[in-house]
């Protein structure tokens, strides 16, 4: 398993944004232990690190900020896929710049799972694989984290946010985000974060968990949906030099926050699955 591999070439392709930004990995985390089980809460707080004071979402971007600690992790972030195909497959698409196998999002989610499920054994460094499972279920449902190879999913495309400059990887990562929390919540995190989560409903809960006979299974069809989205939502009206503003902010919001949703929802569901 990769985890004991400390040593590999960084991908150079790697994105140069964090998945969701730190405020969407938070809310992704802080929906998610609002619903485990008591179970699985007692077996998370036990592997968070006592600096968390037994918060998940406060941890749900740690495994951007080891990057430079843990170079062997960037290529595990995402999934490059053949420009305009938009689609995804583990056998064609989940491996490293050096053609390594499972070296992905998905792989890395595959990875973390199979860890988790031998607690309480002390085999690997649970903790880690905790917050790195937490913070991939969040990068495989932001939608440019499976995009294309030729512009590392959006990092290559120069757009302007309401005409400030940036890429487009940016704009999904953070912009939509910080712009719904600057019009709608007074920029609190929180109160977005409880906002997505009083709209979900037991409906989407139970068909966002019916993902697939397996957690594998499951973590595929995630980053399926999030390149199908990728194209249809992402991509779609942002070439290169676009000046994006109302119109594509305003029919695409609500795309983030249902990713946002989900990513709670299923990190959840694989917790509750894996404390049993």
């Amino acid at each position: 398993m990769f985890l004991a591999v400390l040593v590999v070439s960084l991908f150079a392709g790697v994105p140069l944004s964090n998945a969701w930004g730190t405020d969407g990995h938070y809310m992704v985390c802080k929906i998610a232990q609002s619903y485990l089980t008591s179970t699985a809460s007692s077996a998370v707080l036990k592997l968070l690190p006592s600096s968390a004071n037994g918060d998940l979402a406060s941890m749900c971007s740690w495994a951007d900020n080891v990057r430079t600690a843990y170079p062997w992790s960037s290529a595990l972030h995402y999934i490059d896929t053949p420009d305009n195909l938009c689609t995804y497959s583990y056998s064609r698409d989940c491996h490293d710049s050096s053609g390594a196998s499972g070296r992905c999002v998905v792989g890395a989610i595959n990875n973390y799972t199979s860890q988790l499920k031998t607690y309480p054994s002390t085999t690997y460094n649970l903790t880690q694989a905790l917050m790195f499972l937490s913070h991939f279920m969040g990068d495989v449902h932001q939608p440019l984290h499976v995009g294309f190879t030729t512009d590392a999913g959006g990092n290559g495309i120069t757009v302007y946010w309401y005409n400030v400059q940036t890429n487009l990887h940016s704009v999904w990562d953070t912009k939509i985000i910080q712009t719904s929390e600057s019009n709608y919540f007074g920029n609190d995190v929180n109160k977005m974060s409880d906002s997505i989560k009083a709209n979900i409903t037991s409906t989407q809960k139970s068909q966002w968990n019916s993902c697939g006979s397996t957690l594998a299974a499951c973590a595929d069809t995630f980053a399926s949906e999030s390149i199908q989205q990728a194209c249809s939502y992402a991509y779609k009206d942002a070439p290169n030099g676009a000046h994006l503003s109302d119109t594509y902010y305003l029919s695409r919001k609500s795309v983030v926050n249902t990713r946002i949703a989900q990513g709670g929802v299923r990190l959840a569901n694989f917790l509750n699955q894996i404390f049993v």
